[in-house]
């Protein structure tokens, strides 16, 4: 990595096996990386589709004692009515809107790309009829289930409720597990099919 330390590497691309025609754009968790995150979607790969899975820049983090790590933003605190980090939001999503742009001039449409993240949440939609996989495990000591559940009930008021599917995963921690990858592929299976012509 190079430049100061609000710059971030390249993404880890899995790429299609075949003309791409859809993409996923995936990110990662606090202090984390894009890299395990490409190696799960390269496990379940669909032939038609780019995984991206950036990386985010290494920033101090004050939920954290202000440590230097990967960091779509800061995190002041984990409470539900904590402050939040609008510039660094602001900045993040400038950025994924970026990737977005990119994929189109490549020849994606927007329509056939999917956000999606471990341990993310979205504030409001400007796509009302976006459908939305939320999973968490029942067990996660770092996001309580009880607030995936809250995310789940404020997205229905955002987005059309029946777009939305909450999957919970028995004794599941803060991670994931080969059922919710199982998930994660049919969701995007059902999203992005194939093109007639592939």
């Amino acid at each position: 990595m190079c430049g100061n330390n609000m710059s971030a590497p390249l993404p880890a691309i899995v790429p299609a096996a075949r003309k791409a025609t859809a993409a996923v754009i995936f990110l990662h968790g606090l202090g984390d990386t894009g890299h395990g995150w490409a190696e799960a979607f390269a496990g379940i790969r669909i032939p038609h589709v780019k995984y991206i899975c950036p990386h985010a820049p290494i920033m101090p983090v004050t939920l954290n004692m202000r440590m230097n790590m990967p960091s779509w933003f800061d995190i002041y605190g984990l409470s539900p009515n904590a402050n939040e980090d609008e510039a660094g939001i602001k900045r993040a999503s400038e950025n994924i809107k970026a990737l977005i742009d990119q994929e189109v001039k490549n020849g994606i449409p927007s329509h056939r790309i999917i956000l999606g993240g471990f341990s993310q949440a979205a504030a409001n939609s400007a796509n009302k009829d976006m459908h939305v996989l939320q999973c968490h495990g029942d067990a996660d000591p770092l996001v309580p289930y009880a607030f995936g559940i809250q995310t789940a009930e404020k997205m229905k008021g955002l987005i059309n409720p029946a777009n939305i599917t909450f999957k919970s995963y028995r004794g599941l921690p803060h991670s994931a597990c080969p059922e919710e990858m199982v998930d994660v592929k049919r969701f995007i299976e059902k999203q992005l099919p194939p093109i007639s012509d592939e």
